[in-house]
């Protein structure tokens, strides 16, 4: 059994993607950013950095896991599913996963911060990250253009960029244009477990749209001024 901590992220959602795609099961912990909840003892302890998400592995001795990328890898190793043992093919699902890790989710993160959440807005700033994420999904869109998955088969690449890919408009970035990238987005909206991850947790203002997504700028803009 795998406990999983979240709150409704890309980052989290990665991983709880995962668990429905790898069918294991597990036991979902909610996490309240808003509240700090992610910088208790309780919480640093599995997690030094204070940051979603977190697993533990209740098979393997109480295992913690943390980094959504680290996570994806243990759970693909831990069940033999969506990343290959050759190494070519593991290469391959690695760099994109990376790519992922060090490039699309920091740069849509800082999208978010400059274009949604500091009450300051900065045009250049604002620019330059809504730029970048762009030039990234033009990235995508190359190299999906005679594949239906990042590495061809789905993998843990997949996984972890369609829940960053497919909140563009939340960082103000386009995918106007880049027909591959929205066939591939629309192939991942196809996959049960995908939409089935992807509502875990469920966001509890899902109710009023409006009203949630000023309490999540509100949440949003406490976490990045402290």
């Amino acid at each position: 059994m795998i406990d999983l901590y979240t709150s409704p992220t890309p980052n989290g959602r990665k991983v709880s993607i995962a668990l429905e795609e790898m069918e294991l099961p597990y036991t979902v912990h909610p996490i309240d950013l808003g509240k700090q909840e992610q910088k208790t003892p309780e919480f640093l302890a599995m997690n030094p950095n204070g940051r979603i998400p977190v697993i533990v592995d209740r098979d393997e001795d109480d295992l913690a896991v943390f980094e959504s990328g680290a996570i994806l890898i243990y759970l693909a190793e831990k069940t033999g599913k969506f990343l290959p043992t050759d190494p070519k093919g593991r290469a391959d699902v690695l760099q994109w996963l990376m790519f992922q890790m060090g490039g699309v989710g920091p740069m849509m993160g800082q999208a978010n911060v400059f274009f949604r959440y500091l009450p300051e807005k900065i045009p250049t700033a604002i620019n330059r990250y809504q730029n970048e994420c762009r030039r990234l999904f033009e990235v995508m869109d190359g190299r999906l253009a005679d594949r239906e998955y990042l590495a061809g088969d789905f993998s843990i690449a997949d996984m972890a960029h369609w829940p960053w890919v497919k909140t563009h408009k939340w960082s103000g970035a386009s995918i106007e244009g880049l027909d591959n990238l929205q066939r591939w987005m629309d192939t991942m909206y196809a996959r049960p477990a995908c939409v089935a991850g992807n509502r875990v947790p469920p966001n509890p203002e899902q109710a009023n749209k409006s009203d949630g997504e000023k309490k999540f700028i509100k949440s949003a803009q406490n976490i990045v001024q402290t």
